[in-house]
């Protein structure tokens, strides 16, 4: 599967998503990396059955400038309609609060977070997505959303010391498909087994194979 990659920003280097993805390639999944989003383009997007959004609202780790405009929104709305599958990852829903296209096809976004701390993530059993996986607790950053779609199908929670959230689900608009997993801040979380299970499963399920 060939997918395209957009990830780097202020508060998430993309070397964390690049190590996290990395040993994926062995499982037949083909990774394109845009780091600058000013190299991102709709033409560029509709090549690729899969797309994963793990970056937040800036252009790159050195360029705080917001992205996302009203434009590249509607862009994402139309390719996920037409058959596209989004995943998005951790950042990948951070500084869209006002982006309201974009927050209504994801389902939701990242309002904020405490302190890192121990996070459990425990995915739903019996979920196709969750096949495979087990719970674990790692330090991260425990993400609370914002849930703007109240018949998305969560399929994994995370908590912590500071209660519980949603932090899997998937949804579908037209033709195509969304996941968005809310874990991944450090590295050790992307590397876990059982993040790696989910990981494959997400992108496969975007990618209609499951």
């Amino acid at each position: 599967m060939n997918v395209l990659v957009l990830c780097d920003d202020h508060w998430h280097p993309a070397n964390v998503v690049r190590g996290g993805l990395h040993d994926l390639a062995a499982h037949n999944f083909h990774f394109v990396w845009i780091e600058g989003a000013k190299a991102w383009s709709p033409q560029l997007m509709d090549l690729f059955p899969v797309t994963i959004l793990s970056k937040s609202n800036n252009v790159s780790s050195e360029n705080q400038e917001a992205w996302m405009t009203p434009e590249v929104e509607q862009a994402f709305v139309d390719y996920v309609r037409q058959g596209g599958g989004l995943l998005a990852l951790h950042s990948g829903t951070a500084g869209y609060q006002d982006t309201p296209a974009l927050r209504a096809l994801l389902g939701g976004v990242f309002v904020q977070h405490p302190e890192q701390c121990p996070v459990t993530i425990t995915p739903r059993p019996g979920h196709p997505l969750a096949k495979g996986t087990t719970s674990f607790t790692l330090k991260d950053e425990h993400y609370h959303m914002a849930m703007d779609d109240g018949e998305v199908d969560v399929f994994l929670t995370t908590e912590s010391l500071h209660g519980s959230q949603p932090g899997g689900w998937t949804r579908q608009e037209c033709h195509g498909r969304v996941c968005v997993l809310t874990p991944g801040h450090n590295l050790e979380v992307w590397q876990h087994p059982a993040f790696q299970t989910l990981l494959r499963n997400c992108l496969r399920w975007v990618g209609q194979e499951i």
